[in-house]
């Protein structure tokens, strides 16, 4: 088993997890990443999409988190995750209507830049619905 690193992970509503983990999988902006113990120190942004966490048994637990930051500091690795939730735990229903609210921010988009922005957010979120389907 690989060694242990402390992990957290933060939504705005309250800290999802505290705990030692083996690894962490981020979905970020510019691909996604592993951190293991001893990882260098890096900032990344996250995109919508899933996170994994090996914990101390050796099982990967699933999270759908949508926009934030990671932080790899040498006590181990942040998630501050505007929106996180358990995979298991996601209704369709719920993905369906970001869904819809990302396509109404698209079409209610005054300028190029926040189109794009929205357009951007869109297509992550139907890239997740995907791969929840494929999971």
């Amino acid at each position: 088993m690989a060694e242990l690193f402390q992990f957290e992970l933060v939504s705005p509503e309250r800290q999802l997890l505290s705990e030692q983990v083996a690894e962490v999988v981020v979905p970020s902006t510019e691909g996604e990443f592993g951190v293991l113990k001893d990882h260098s120190p890096f900032m990344a942004t996250i995109k919508p999409g899933i996170l994994k966490v090996l914990n101390e048994g050796g099982r990967w637990d699933e999270y759908f988190v949508r926009g934030g930051f990671a932080d790899v500091a040498s006590g181990g690795l942040t998630v501050l995750a505007e929106q996180a939730v358990l995979v298991k735990d996601i209704s369709s229903e719920e993905l369906d209507q970001q869904i819809k609210d990302a396509e109404e921010d698209v079409s209610d988009a005054k300028d190029d830049e926040t189109k794009q922005r929205a357009e951007m957010t869109l297509s992550q979120l139907r890239d997740v619905a995907e791969a929840l389907k494929a999971a």
